[in-house]
């Protein structure tokens, strides 16, 4: 196995000793309001909606976790296979390996091919050439492009990058690429500025993949001799990158901490488009098996349709509208950055 495929492995390794189900975050100081009355029944149609182009049966999706490894591959079979069952879209790990190893390109593919006609997510690293990128998307017959920015991820690693200049390739991929481009953090969230800049450049489309998740500095850290644990707090909590975003007035994907249907329906009222999950699907597939994951995001796909019940919603469309209000630690840093 290459460096690079260790590498992986161990990211899988380190995400599920890592894992806390319950671990407390942003969403919890985020609360809202119900009506008593709601005059609304459960349907499982009120919570359909389409995503680039594809209908899905919600707006919640599997979103890029693994690729190039030999487990790897057997976890993006399954996935596969689970979002063409459940009909949610499925967004893939770094396929930028690709560019140095491509006889790994099978360990995303296979996804794919589980999942034929379902949306699909490519994800590359902010260097991958327009050229590369393209190819990619191409191989894995994607709907869409991640392109991931990871400095704080980049630094905490042992051979990391140390060079960010990443802005003139980036509009190279947005002028090259023939999909739809979604600019993504790795669990540290998108700030206001960065999203106002990349707006101004003619990015349209944003996955704010906020703290309270996976930690990418704390994972990185248990691989480096270095102790850099002081970057494990440096991140945008999630609610507060998703408030970022929603003034800029972009489409965005709420991520990063999502641990239940409530916080799947409380990144929606933030006003995402969509919500991603990636460790908790990941451990409930690892520590369980494939049909245990299926049949938890069906539940989940059945609670959310309950949480529209609950606060009045016939579809997705107001979920903006509903009142919202926050603990006053979390008040205090919305007052101060927004």
């Amino acid at each position: 196995m290459s460096i690079r495929s260790n590498r992986k492995e161990e990211h899988l390794d380190l995400a599920q000793k890592f894992y806390q189900n319950e671990k407390p975050n942003s969403f919890d100081k985020m609360h809202l309001v119900r009506p008593a009355l709601p005059e609304t029944k459960v349907d499982l149609r009120t919570i359909q909606t389409t995503m680039f182009g594809k209908k899905i049966a919600a707006p919640f999706f599997i979103n890029a976790m693994t690729g190039g490894s030999r487990r790897s591959y057997l976890i993006n079979k399954e996935l596969g296979r689970i979002a063409k069952k459940t009909n949610i879209a499925l967004a893939l790990g770094s396929a930028s390996i690709l560019t140095k190893e491509p006889d790994l390109l099978d360990s995303f593919l296979i996804a794919r091919q589980q999942d034929p006609d379902g949306a699909l997510i490519a994800n590359v690293n902010a260097k991958t050439s327009a050229e590369q990128a393209e190819k990619i998307v191409t191989e894995l017959k994607a709907d869409a492009l991640q392109i991931h920015l990871n400095v704080v991820q980049e630094i905490a690693m042992p051979e990391g990058d140390r060079d960010f200049y990443w802005l003139d390739n980036l509009k190279e991929l947005r002028q090259k690429v023939t999909v739809p481009i979604i600019i993504k953090e790795v669990g540290f969230g998108l700030d206001r500025d960065t999203i106002r800049s990349l707006k101004n450049e003619g990015f349209g489309f944003y996955d704010v993949a906020g703290s309270g998740g996976t930690n990418f500095a704390q994972i990185e850290n248990a691989r480096n001799t270095n102790n850099v644990s002081y970057l494990n707090n440096i991140g945008l909590p999630t609610v507060i990158s998703s408030l970022m975003a929603a003034k800029e007035q972009v489409e965005f994907t709420v991520s990063g901490g999502v641990r239940s249907p409530l916080d799947v329906f409380k990144g929606l009222c933030l006003g995402g488009k969509f919500v991603g999950i990636s460790n908790v699907f990941l451990q409930a597939l690892i520590k369980h098996d494939a049909d245990y994951l299926q049949n938890l995001i069906e539940e989940w796909q059945y609670e959310l349709a309950c949480l529209l019940a609950i606060y009045g919603q016939n579809d997705l469309s107001g979920l903006t509208k509903i009142d919202k209000y926050y603990d006053f630690s979390l008040k205090t840093i919305i007052d101060q950055l927004l």
